[in-house]
């Protein structure tokens, strides 16, 4: 067995295509449309092949906290400590909250925490 895909609401769809393709080289399927339920979304598409599906609705709002039950954040792994620090640096450089690291957790793992366009919590990872 293996997780097909996972989902977020966003509230700007096209910058947050934008963002996951120019920082972690995504690639975006067609724009999927449905028109009588105000509904758009887009497949994107990581080298591994794993996808992650971001989807639009005028009629969902943003949750007023990010500390809420259930999914906390997403881990991409970038393969190297080296493309942990330079992605990190970069999206520091321009503008995106650093949550914390890059550092060693506890339990081992080499990790930066940041905040994508919309305050979505995105861990990198080796």
């Amino acid at each position: 067995m293996k997780i097909e895909h996972v989902a977020i609401w966003v509230k700007d769809l096209e910058k947050m295509k934008e963002f996951y393709e120019t920082y972690f080289q995504a690639v975006a399927g067609e724009k999927y449309h449905n028109e009588k339920k105000g509904f758009e979304s887009y497949f994107l598409i990581f080298d591994t092949s794993a996808r992650l599906e971001i989807m639009r609705r005028s009629d969902i709002e943003q949750s007023a906290s990010a500390e809420l039950l259930g999914w906390a954040h997403i881990a991409l792994s970038l393969g190297s400590k080296e493309l942990v620090d330079q992605i990190t640096d970069r999206l520091k450089k321009d503008g995106y909250p650093l949550v914390n690291g890059p550092r060693v957790t506890g339990d081992g793992y080499y990790e930066s925490v940041f905040e994508d366009p919309e305050g979505n919590l995105i861990e990198l990872t080796v």
